[in-house]
């Protein structure tokens, strides 16, 4: 039983290969005529996708961000989209990249977003389901086996290799967030998503565990316990992301998750539906929105209205021409400088090579890079500057498109600025039962906390 690297073996991700070396340029009819003629077995039409089954009731969410707060109070519909009942967005207060550092501040923000909520949905919240963006997540692969004895594999078996995969990945300070079978190999047969009726001799399995510092799930679980809230679910933020701006399709061919927040860029790799892995990189746009205002001697809020009504990843041939008035720290409030656009666009640009950059090396250093296809998702708040997708195109050498939540409906923007929103509306899909998709263990399973209860709950397991 070893605690594998991605980029070790790979023999529970097998590649899809597709049509090599010919373009279907022909229009479809030409194509199937050609088909006919040679006598291809076409395959039958697929079966449409079931709608998700979504758990009954009501579901509050809340995504703490460094620059806003959003809570949406919502439920699934029978045709298998979402409806928000109601919504609370506000500004951040005691929060920085995504970890909490004033308690108070914090608790103020949440009570403010919540009741905002609560008012539009006319309905009282006892419990959310959070992001997870605070403790430093890591992400790594446990893999596990289990002799059946040629016996018929239960419910139990599965458990408990879930079991010893936490008792594999747990670690000192730590808590584990994500504990996400990836697959199960039946006497070494691959591709198999449940083993259960099978019959066999050893049963393996890969899980994928995500955890963060203890210390920053207490502070957070203080806050919440402060606003009169309780923690229902933790849902890392890019995974939360991904589920309400990806297709079944993107997650199954191979796709990557970039969140662009305000404090913080994290992604997710997801490959034949599964997430492989997730990262977080400290630099998001209100480092952006900091560098504006140093540079122009600006106030915060300027800067970040220039930012987001001016700005663009890289220049334009009218940007020089285009002239900007704004106000500077220490003089008067009739005191305005001039400026040309393409100035403010200077100053973004690095910083916005340099996240890409360090998101590229993230991708690399994971080693899932390759196996994520050449598709890429960007998404959140900072993902919605102009000119932004050809950018990433060219840094990372990916195919890009912007990400906006998928199949939901009362969003408090429109579908332009929606991306801002694509935590919150993921967090709610999972609360919702997006998470029976990824085999999640429940919310209220606990780890071992010394060496003596892991032992006991070893013995007892194999018992």
């Amino acid at each position: 039983m070893t605690d594998l690297t991605p980029g070790s073996e790979q023999s529970f991700f097998r590649r899809r290969g597709g049509l090599r070396g010919r373009a279907l340029s022909t229009p479809d009819h030409a194509v199937a005529h050609s088909r006919d003629a040679r006598g291809v077995l076409t395959l039958p039409p697929e079966d449409t996708r079931p709608t998700p089954a979504w758990r009954s009731g009501t579901f509050g969410v809340l995504d703490i961000g460094s620059t806003k707060m959003t809570c949406f109070i919502g439920r699934g519909e029978s045709d298998g989209s979402l409806s928000i009942l109601g919504h609370g967005w506000r500004r951040s207060h005691g929060i920085r990249s995504g970890s909490i550092v004033d308690i108070r501040e914090a608790e103020a923000a949440v009570r403010a977003t919540v009741g905002q909520a609560e008012d539009t949905a006319e309905k009282r919240l006892d419990s959310l389901t959070v992001n997870l963006s605070c403790g430093h997540p890591a992400s790594r692969w446990i893999d596990v086996r289990l002799p059946i004895g040629g016996r018929e594999v239960t419910a139990h078996d599965v458990n408990h290799l879930r079991t010893e995969a936490k008792a594999l990945a747990w670690a000192e300070g730590r808590s584990i967030i994500h504990n996400l079978p990836l697959g199960y190999l039946v006497d070494g047969m691959a591709g198999v998503t449940d083993p259960r009726g099978h019959q066999c001799t050893e049963l393996s399995a890969r899980f994928h565990v995500v955890d963060m510092h203890s210390s920053a799930l207490r502070t957070l679980d203080t806050v919440l316990q402060r606003a009169e809230l309780r923690l229902d679910g933790l849902v890392s933020s890019p995974f939360a992301s991904a589920l309400s701006v990806l297709s079944d399709e993107e997650r199954d061919l191979g796709v990557t998750v970039v969140e662009m927040g305000g404090g913080t860029t994290s992604l997710s790799v997801f490959l034949e539906g599964r997430l492989l892995h997730i990262a977080q990189i400290p630099v998001g746009g209100l480092h952006v929105t900091r560098d504006v205002a140093s540079a122009l001697s600006t106030s915060l809020d300027t800067a970040e209205r220039l930012k987001t009504l001016y700005g663009a990843a890289q220049l334009g041939s009218d940007d020089q021409r285009e002239m900007l008035s704004i106000p500077l720290i220490g003089e008067g409030p009739h005191r305005l400088a001039r400026i040309p656009r393409a100035k403010v666009i200077g100053f973004i640009e690095p910083r916005i090579a340099e996240t890409l950059e360090l998101v590229r090396n993230a991708l690399d250093m994971s080693g899932l890079g390759g196996m994520a296809n050449t598709r890429v998702v960007l998404t959140g708040g900072a993902s919605l500057m102009e000119g932004l997708v050809p950018v990433a195109s060219r840094i990372l050498g990916r195919s890009v498109r912007l990400g906006r939540p998928l199949n939901i409906h009362g969003l408090p923007e429109n579908d332009a600025a929606s991306a801002g929103f694509s935590t919150a509306s993921g967090l709610l899909a999972w609360a919702a039962g997006a998470d029976r998709s990824f085999g999640n263990a429940p919310a209220t399973e606990t780890v071992p906390n010394t060496l003596f209860q892991r032992l006991v709950g070893f013995i007892r397991d194999r018992g």
